[in-house]
């Protein structure tokens, strides 16, 4: 209920309630509103900010990954800064050390703290982009180490995951999936017949569609297209439940990590097969520029993880047989 109890326009809408019926307020006036309209944001504010971005920026991100940001952001207002909220407090006040501050106040493993300036920084640098902004504090903050992240399937777990859900099941087709698309998982909820033309495996990934616009491009191999000809002709999802429609990206997420336990491998994700793809991608040789047309990265950020790993592992193999003392 939104109106204001007590008023006829409360009557209204309980009458409407009780008919089932939509209420259309016929004095706006009276209507409760909502959190995010009670709490007025001034201008100029970081709560001020946060909104703009999220109104202005709706166009430049994909909805989930905006979403995912909004929520941190609208945290970080919510968080005090001895008796005022930050979100009241001037964006254009805050320095480095204060985005130093919020990180460690708020966020306590390193993964969701590096997230946390991540988002910041991002939010601050459209913000000067549009000229909103004149500076951006959560630049250039160094990165705390937070390990390697998702664990990398090695082939021995490969096989274990093939062992438990052999060649024509749900679960062994999806590991293939991911293995040799290198996709990520919101993609490969959506895969299907209308991606592969004359061979070719074409999407965009919903990640860089409204900023890089980069788009996957890749032969499908056969080892992968024989798991897919196993497939009725008349499914055009790839990925589909018991009963025919085809997974919610969170669906297939919950679904493959029933499959890894049962496979006794709970420490594996759909994320650690696309590692494991770059990294045996970049053993085999694969340059950066060779990665970054496979999984679609725009930059040699990610891709140079994987090559210098694979780099290091040829040349100590080429080189340990130096440790062994010269024979005379």
């Amino acid at each position: 209920m939104r109106e204001i109890p007590g008023t006829t326009a409360f009557e209204e809408e309980v009458a409407c309630a009780r008919l089932g019926v939509a209420y259309l307020p016929k004095d706006r006036t009276h209507v409760a509103p909502t959190l995010e309209e009670a709490r007025q944001a001034k201008a100029g504010s970081l709560l001020w900010l946060v909104r703009e971005y999220k109104r202005r920026a709706k166009n430049l991100l994909a909805p989930d990954q905006l979403a995912r940001r909004a929520r941190l952001l609208e945290e970080i207002c919510e968080s005090m800064h001895g008796s005022v909220k930050r979100g009241d407090l001037p964006f254009a006040a805050m320095e480095k050390r204060h985005v130093i501050e919020i990180r460690d106040e708020i966020k306590s493993t390193p993964g969701a703290q590096n997230n946390l300036i991540k988002t910041l920084s991002a939010m601050f640098g459209w913000a000067m982009e549009v000229g909103i902004a004149e500076k951006n504090p959560a630049l250039r903050i160094k990165k705390l180490y937070s390990g390697d992240g998702f664990h990398t399937w090695t082939v021995e777990e490969v096989r274990q995951f093939e062992t438990r859900h052999p060649s024509g099941t749900k679960a062994n087709l999806f590991m293939h999936l991911a293995l040799f698309t290198g996709l990520r998982l919101q993609e490969l909820a959506i895969l299907g017949r209308q991606h592969v033309q004359n061979g070719q495996l074409v999407i965009r990934p919903g990640k860089t569609r409204k900023s890089s616009g980069a788009i996957i491009d890749i032969p499908v191999l056969t080892i992968l297209q024989d798991h897919l000809d196993q497939l009725p002709a008349t499914q055009m999802t790839f990925m589909c439940t018991e009963g025919g429609k085809p997974f919610s990206t969170n669906g297939l997420g919950n679904k493959m990590r029933d499959w890894c336990d049962q496979a006794g491998l709970a420490h594996c994700s759909t994320h650690g097969l696309r590692k494991a793809g770059a990294t045996i991608a970049a053993e085999n040789g694969a340059t950066d520029d060779e990665l970054m047309a496979i999984y679609g990265w725009t930059t040699k950020k990610q891709t140079t993880l994987y090559t210098k790993q694979a780099d290091r592992k040829k040349l100590a193999a080429a080189a340990i047989h130096k440790l062994i003392p010269a024979q005379k």
